[in-house]
């Protein structure tokens, strides 16, 4: 193709992998028939029902490479400071020299698949190439759904354009030298003995998200892990808002909210532009503008259904891959939450028959779909627009059955930003680790931030000193508060379009708000829930401010934020303390 750098890449790790073959992907349907035809020859696709989901496959992973590890995923910065506390950091020298004898001979036997592809929006000032080299088909097909790839990619790189660099090899997949290795100042990631969708997709999280991050932080935009969606009102007026929460606490759901009869009756519509991550900067107006990266959807399939999510549902009927989930006898998916009874006969995600009597999900809990983003029904025409879009209002969000209010407002930026820093939620199955322990996730970015976090909120700081009084409003919404029984106060669904108004509403300075210790809070009649039955204790207890927890919270906060020492901008120690007074 006639870059040099990349063509010198590429023969380095040919060198050191030793691959029987190489093949440049270009991303045509032609070339998409004979990868999904190799891996159905290997029995690592599994064809669906040709007429309930056309030219889709079920993949399985390893019973041990389900989830993203974040206890094997380093940053190796050249400085251990610039990693911080939160991320595991190795010397870059001394990790090469590790991951060196562990790729060397890796891809012999195997094709090396060299994939172009570009993050962001063709002709997007915004847009980034990368280049990832795998031995795996299973991410190649998976990456010409979630990224534009091929000709798209190489058309922006041109003989001597920039791009990230990703190597993946799947080796043997031992888990105890599975390294998934970020080198900032290389632009590189490398994966190692890992074959499941957040270690080996080296577009998603490790660069849309760990180098962005960076190369963010170095140019003066963000990187951020956040949904964006268009709410449009009656009258025609659109609220863009970008909203970031934890993997599995319903950013798909939200994205893709279908509003209920009455509002859809009245001319409110919501609309998807991204699902999961956001790359956001100023436009010439003084703006933050924002556009998804990504092509396609990554989702968690349990829980989902037409019930839920219907347009999720929608997307991957066809021309999709579902990793971990169940298999019934007629060739199409099942997962828990699918909806309706049990099948009484499965293929389990092990590959083991299942039925309802057995001791063992159906599915894997944090079993996937990977689908394409213009298959959603409710994909905004704006999608893939350039420019992006301008953000109003930014919702931080997690999963917390006590303490967080069901929607707040911030006072202003530093304040949001203090919000964003010390957020709470319950842990899930998309990271390894105990489900349900409670963990601090700044900005849900914890497990992808490339950098030191407090310099990362000190750049969001610096962002709002830039932007000023354009900046976006921002909000901390919880769908999940739970009464002693352990019910949730909040229907959630196409019903949160009630707390997206009240959003949309404040971001044109109306909407009723009271003012409490922690932010603005909407009035119970604010959120037009009369018709939700919610009896009245409830509809209390979702705002309710308990000043003996907020106390204990803000405690908790103090000793959180202290614990990044004299790097924690005084800024958010100024907030916790304000925070404090207030409660007093």
């Amino acid at each position: 193709m006639g870059h040099a750098t990349l063509e010198a890449w590429v023969d380095e790790v040919v060198r050191l992998t030793l691959p029987d073959a190489i093949e440049w992907c270009n991303g045509s349907d032609e070339e998409s028939a004979r990868i999904n035809g190799r891996l159905v020859s290997t029995g690592s696709f599994i064809p669906l029902n040709a007429e309930k989901h056309p030219n889709s496959y079920l993949a399985r992973s390893g019973p041990n490479d389900v989830a993203r590890v974040e206890d094997r995923t380093f940053i190796c910065s050249r400085d251990a400071e610039d990693a911080g506390p939160t991320n595991n950091w190795r010397a870059p020298a001394a990790m090469h020299e590790t991951l060196r004898p562990l790729l060397a001979g890796a891809m012999r036997g195997k094709t090396m698949y060299v994939v172009p592809y570009l993050l962001g929006p063709p002709g997007s000032p915004m847009a980034k190439v990368g280049v990832e080299l795998t031995d795996s088909p299973y991410v190649v097909a998976n990456l010409r759904i979630m990224t534009r790839m091929g000709e798209p990619a190489l058309a922006a790189l041109g003989e001597t354009g920039a791009f990230s660099r990703g190597l993946h090899a799947v080796a043997s997949l031992d888990p105890q030298n599975r390294y998934i290795s970020h080198f900032p100042e290389e632009n590189l990631v490398v994966s190692v003995n890992s074959n499941y969708g957040g270690n080996a997709l080296l577009s998603k999280k490790c660069f849309a998200l760990r180098l962005a991050s960076v190369l963010a932080r170095d140019e003066g935009w963000l990187a951020e892990h956040m949904l964006i969606l268009c709410l449009t009102d009656p009258q025609g007026r659109k609220t863009y808002m970008t909203a970031a929460f934890p993997s599995a606490c319903g950013k798909t759901n939200l994205a893709m909210l279908i509003p209920p009869p009455r509002y859809r009756d009245a001319g409110w519509k919501v609309e998807t532009i991204g699902d999961d991550i956001a790359w956001l900067k100023f436009g010439a107006d003084g703006r933050l503008y924002a556009v998804n990266p990504e092509a396609g959807f990554f989702g968690v399939a349990p829980g989902t259904s037409y019930r839920t999510n219907p347009n999720a549902m929608f997307a991957c009927s066809t021309n999709s891959i579902f990793t971990n989930v169940a298999l019934r006898p007629d060739g199409t998916v099942w997962w828990e939450g699918y909806g309706g009874a049990p099948p009484d006969q499965l293929i389990d995600w092990r590959g083991r028959p299942w039925t309802p009597d057995s001791k063992t999900t159906a599915a894997h809990p944090n079993g996937r779909f990977t689908a394409p983003a213009r298959q959603c029904p409710c994909i905004s025409p704006e999608w893939d627009r350039p420019e992006g879009v301008p953000i109003s209002a930014m919702i931080f969000g997690g999963r917390r059955a006590s303490v967080m209010p069901l929607v707040y407002q911030s006072w202003n930026w530093q304040h949001g930003t203090y919000v964003g820093a010390t957020m709470t939620s319950e842990r899930t199955a998309a990271a390894a680790g105990t489900v349900g322990e409670l963990r601090r996730d700044p900005m849900a970015m914890l497990p992808f931030c490339g950098y030191h976090m407090a310099d990362y909120w000190r750049h969001w700081l610096e962002m709002g000193r830039r932007g000023g009084d354009l900046m976006p409003r921002v909000f901390h919404v919880n769908w999940f508060r739970k009464d002693a029984a352990g019910k949730f106060f909040w229907p959630g669904f196409g019903e949160s379009i009630r707390v997206l108004i009240w959003i949309a509403e404040r971001c044109r300075g109306s909407g009723p708000a009271v003012e409490s210790p922690i932010g603005w809070i909407p009035t119970v009649a604010s959120l037009d829930a009369a018709d939700l039955g919610l009896a009245q204790a409830a509809a209390d207890a979702l705002l309710r401010i308990d000043r003996d927890e907020w106390r204990a919270e803000v405690a908790a906060r103090e000793t959180y934020l202290k614990s990044f020492g004299d790097k924690v901008p005084p800024e958010l120690l100024a907030e916790n303390a304000a925070l404090a007074s207030r409660l007093a």
